[in-house]
């Protein structure tokens, strides 16, 4: 008999490519996970930032208080960095930033954020924060109903099961952890890669629907601790997940509703199958 469907984990970034907060629930909005990527740190030309180019991003790690963000550094434990929630507090300079093919109008967060990024990454920075009354369409190809998603690369979730990765660890020199493919919901139970066959699912009482396989880039060889380089998990995901001259991992997926929360432990129910 095959073992239950269950949500063993939920990871939200709110500082897209800085470290992401494990957490127990979280709220389910049309462009991700309450707090997930609202924020971007952009260079002088308003272009995106990401550990693709800039590795050293993964040593600041990201902490969820009831206020706001605590963005500390792993190595540097004297060094942490407060940012409010409130907006009301953040700069009225509207701006606008590209990110991918999108330009998305946002708001400049402050003066000390942008110092304190700039001095730490040892690259000139800003911080922004994207409003609600923002709207960065997903990929129209993929879209159902004009969905918007926030600094996420493409859409508002990601999806992953552990055997999958466990699937891809036991062909690695050395293991790697689910960091490494920064991923919102992660389940239990199923074969390796049973992800791939799922259309619409449903987590709780919140329904989903499997749009796109994530393709994926040398993020995933970038080691979250050290933030060096490597060349695996990629150079072995890519010899048996590969397709059209993508790897592939995970499944990217659109809520069909939102405002309802989601708990580890939630059973998941798969409705159809592609």
């Amino acid at each position: 008999m095959a073992s239950p469907l269950i949500l063993t984990d939920i990871y939200i970034y709110p500082i897209k490519s800085l470290g992401g907060v494990r957490v127990d629930r979280a709220l389910v909005e049309p462009q991700g996970l309450q707090y997930d990527r609202r924020w971007l740190l952009v260079d002088e030309t308003g272009t995106f930032l990401t550990q693709r180019v800039f590795p050293q991003m993964a040593l600041l790690q990201v902490q969820l208080l009831p206020t706001g963000l605590l963005v500390t550094h792993k190595q540097q434990v004297a060094e942490s960095l407060f940012i409010s929630f409130d907006s009301q507090n953040y700069l009225n300079t509207p701006l606008t930033v590209t990110i991918w093919d999108d330009t998305v109008a946002v708001v400049e967060v402050s003066y000390e954020a942008n110092a304190w990024f700039s001095r730490l990454l040892r690259i000139n920075c800003c911080l922004v924060f994207m409003p609600p009354e923002a709207h960065r369409p997903v990929e129209p190809d993929f879209a159902q109903n004009h969905e918007p998603v926030s600094f996420a690369d493409a859409f508002p979730y990601l999806l992953i099961g552990q055997e999958s990765l466990n699937d891809l660890n036991t062909r690695l020199p050395e293991p790697v952890p689910m960091n490494r493919f920064r991923p919102n919901l992660v389940f239990s139970g199923g074969e390796p890669f049973t992800e791939d066959s799922w259309q619409e699912f449903k987590i709780g009482n919140q329904n989903f629907a499997a749009v796109k396989p994530c393709a994926r880039c040398v993020l995933t060889t970038v080691n979250q601790d050290t933030a060096q380089k490597g060349t695996e998990p990629l150079r072995t995901l890519a010899t048996y997940r590969t397709i059209n001259k993508k790897v592939l991992f995970g499944q990217n997926v659109l809520p069909r509703s939102g405002d309802l929360l989601l708990q580890t432990g939630n059973p998941i129910s798969v409705l159809t199958y592609r």
